[in-house]
């Protein structure tokens, strides 16, 4: 039997079927592929390879040791790979290799033996993959992450920010610098700390409320609560988190200066609107009190002919006294609204408020009563201010008796003068007031305080919360306007159940004390001169008309401005004008006086007004020169002002008789007693008539007319005689002359005044006194 052997033709078979594998691999691989001998060396590359590697000509490679064709660095690896095949497993490594052309490459490589039938090694496959594009993607990657890590590393080194993680129980993982920064708290005193121990307690609740929803997973967006410093205080912080995993992480913002600036806006926008209100009520109220004022005058002056006329009356006169009575009330509460509507003409002195305060001691004693006890607490060396007397006196009067009133008539009334100094920041709440040194005045209770919704409405006029009867409600007003007037600021502190402090504050001034001139009185006397009365009321001109005829005067009348002036221009004698402030038609009052002074140089002007408006009152303050008698004025108050303002005008008549009559040289003063003077006189007349009396008696004199002219003259310290009037413009002749003292203490001081000497304000008991008019004689006696 014949038999065959099948096992050669199938393993002859099989290897057929692995060599056709293998060459299918290496002819269609897109990867380079290389046959290489157990040493290494390179046999074969496929054509794919070949075009891989940028190798034009295989034959100039053929048969090098394969590691030799890697750089220097990656041979190792290569051989490595090698041996690992050689011993029956897989090499395996990345490396970079350039093209044989210097393309840069890198390659994923494996390396596998080569089996024969016999299990032998015949050789090693290489098969190299191009991953270049791959490693630069995960190159570029790589960096991505890595500048993410180091944003994140500069973000939370540098955030402005509070950032923290923390777990779901409120233990602080990690803390960036910035709370370092804001809250002044080091990283080691916070991690591991319970961060609710730093809430505000009355925040906590609203806190661990925004843990638990972001422990189900909700996200925190600006949720506020407070932290606290370091120092203790409290600080505002808004705050975004996210929740991961079992960690939360939170950015806080530190938001109390932004919260401190809108709620200095909103209190800075509310103290506008409050001024702008108070504004518009007082535009209204000045409109009133001048028809009031109109209203008055027509009553009082009626009563104080009735007066004149009813003799020995006594039930007639009691009445018209009664009436009298409410009239002058009803004046109070016009000047009242005036103040409030800062329409009130101010006289202002400069003032040591200490003074004043000593002066009212008596007079606050008896308007509070004896169960209010009364302490002072006063700066010694408070500054000076610019301010009215009078009307700061009925300020703090008017404070004092709420005071006693909020206290139920017992309890203890503080009164402070205080120097303070107010910020840019502090009058950044309050538009109308500007940085600087004050004078503040603080009236001070023990009563039962006002609630945060009367706060706003205190000031406004006919407000109070008294009974009927108890108060007109506008003491408060007053006070405001009158404050606000004078460029100061008025500010209220209070609490309900423990009392009230209305602070005033009124600018310093650096300029010396004034003394206020007493008020005119004397004898009430009329004269022969002619009054031009220029009133559009008609039953006001009516009362005014019959009042001047009365004390003796001739009186011409008109109804407006311009037909004031037809009156002036027709030659008629005129001595003085007597006009309302406020006057219908095209032509003004100032106007009027200033045209009518153009056609009689002579002719004294004095305004009348319930109102003054801008006309002649400025900066609150009546214009220099400008003489004034508020409406409702009396019979009395009528006449002593005009007989005060034709007395200086009878001084300049009388100086010019003197000239006349004076002999055509010069007297020669007693030897040695020839001197130097300055004349300070603001009547241009006046002070050139009276410069040629003092020379024609042989004396150097310069004349001035003004106080600051005189002290620029006075520096040059060759003055011997100072002769000024009282009444100048700005500064007076006393505060002149006490400047000029503390200079040249030798300095002989002259004083000249339409009022008498008792009545001129008058305190150096050393000064000379000449009352206008005087004459070439009384001059020279007082020269010596």
């Amino acid at each position: 039997m014949e038999t065959h052997d099948h096992s050669a033709p199938t393993t002859a078979g099989a290897d057929a079927s692995r060599r056709q594998a293998h060459l299918s691999i290496f002819e269609n691989s897109p990867d380079c592929v290389k046959l290489l001998g157990v040493d290494g060396s390179l046999l074969a590359m496929n054509v794919n390879g070949q075009c891989v590697m940028e190798i034009d000509n295989f034959g100039a490679v053929c048969g090098e040791m394969w590691p030799s064709l890697w750089p220097e660095p990656t041979r190792e690896q290569v051989s490595q790979a090698m041996a690992n095949a050689r011993n029956g497993s897989i090499g395996h490594f990345e490396a970079f290799c350039p093209t044989a052309k210097g393309t840069p490459k890198w390659w994923d490589v494996v390396v596998s033996p080569l089996l024969g039938s016999d299990g032998s090694l015949q050789g090693l496959l290489s098969i190299s993959r191009d991953i270049t594009r791959q490693r630069q993607a995960d190159e570029r990657e790589r960096k991505l992450m890595n500048q993410q890590a180091a944003d994140h590393d500069r973000m939370w080194r540098l955030s402005t920010d509070l950032m923290l993680v923390a777990d779901f129980n409120s233990q602080v993982v990690s803390v960036n610098p910035a709370w370092t920064t804001i809250l002044d708290y080091q990283a080691a005193d916070i991690i591991g700390r319970d961060f609710m121990t730093l809430v505000h307690p009355d925040d906590r609740a609203a806190t661990l409320n925004e843990v638990g929803r972001l422990a189900s997973g909700l996200t925190t967006l600006r949720f506020e609560n407070r932290y606290r410093h370091a120092d203790g205080s409290w600080r505002d912080i808004s705050w975004t988190a996210v929740p991961d995993a079992d960690l939360i992480h939170a950015v806080g913002r530190d938001i109390t200066d932004e919260k401190r600036a809108a709620e200095a806006l909103r209190e800075t926008e509310s103290a506008l609107l409050q001024a702008q209100k108070l504004e518009s009520i007082g535009k209204l109220t000045g409109g009133v009190a001048h028809d009031f004022n109109n209203v008055l005058q027509i009553i009082s002056g009626n009563l104080q002919l009735l007066q004149l006329s009813a003799g020995a009356d006594e039930a007639t006169m009691k009445r018209l006294t009664t009436a009298t009575v409410a009239v002058d009330r009803g004046a109070r509460l016009a000047s009242q609204l005036l103040s409030f509507a800062r329409r009130h003409p101010l006289k202002p002195v400069v003032a040591d408020l200490r003074e004043l305060l000593g002066s009212m001691d008596d007079l606050l004693q008896r308007a509070i009563g004896d169960s209010v006890a009364v302490e002072l607490a006063v700066d010694n060396d408070l500054w000076r201010t610019l301010i009215d007397p009078n009307q700061l006196e009925n300020v703090l009067l008017n404070l004092a008796i709420n005071a006693r009133d909020a206290m139920d008539g017992r309890g203890r009334l503080t009164i402070e003068l205080r120097n303070a100094e107010l910020d840019a920041a502090y009058c950044a709440g309050y538009p109308e007031v500007g940085a600087g040194q004050y004078v503040m005045l603080a009236v001070s209770d023990t009563g039962c305080g006002i609630p945060d919704d009367l706060a706003d409405k205190i000031f406004e006029p006919f407000f109070t919360t008294k009974r009927e009867g108890e108060g007109t409600g506008l003491g408060l007003s007053m006070a405001y306007g009158f404050i606000k007037q004078s460029g100061g600021h008025i500010k209220l502190y209070s609490e309900v159940g423990h009392g009230t402090t209305f602070k005033l504050y009124l600018p310093r001034s650096m300029a010396e004390l004034e003394t206020l001139p007493a008020a005119l009185n004397g004898p009430v006397v009329g004269g022969n001169e002619t009054v031009l009365v220029v009133e559009d009321d008609l039953q006001v001109q009516e009362t005014v008309v019959e009042i001047l005829k009365g004390l003796g005067y001739t009186v011409l009348k008109a109804a407006d401005g311009q037909s004031a002036l037809s009156i002036i221009d027709s030659g008629l004698p005129i001595d003085l004008l007597f006009t309302d402030v406020v006057m219908p038609g095209e032509l003004r009052s100032p106007d009027l006086a200033r045209r009518a002074k153009a056609i009689l140089p002579g002719l004294e002007i004095l305004f009348t007004s319930g109102y003054t408006q801008n006309a002649i009152v400025h900066g609150g303050r009546l214009d220099a020169g400008v003489e004034l008698l508020s409406k409702p004025y009396r019979r009395e108050d009528l006449a002593r002002k005009i007989r005060f303002m034709f007395a200086n005008r009878q001084h300049v008549e009388s100086l010019h008789r003197d000239r006349s009559s004076m002999k055509t040289a010069p007297a020669q003063p007693a030897e040695g007693r020839r001197r130097s003077i300055l004349l300070v006189e603001d009547n241009e007349d006046a002070r050139m008539l009276t410069a040629e009396l003092l020379e024609s008696l042989g004396h150097v004199v310069d004349s001035v007319g003004s106080a600051e002219e005189a002290l620029q003259r006075i520096e040059r310290g060759d003055i011997d005689v100072l002769l000024t009037d009282i009444s100048l413009p700005r500064m007076s002749g006393i505060e002149l002359a006490a400047q000029a003292r503390a200079d040249q203490p030798e300095l002989d001081i002259v004083f000249v005044s339409g009022h008498d000497k008792d009545n001129a304000g008058l305190s150096d008991a050393s000064a000379k006194f000449l009352l206008k008019p005087f004459n070439f004689a009384q001059l020279e006696n007082a020269l010596g």
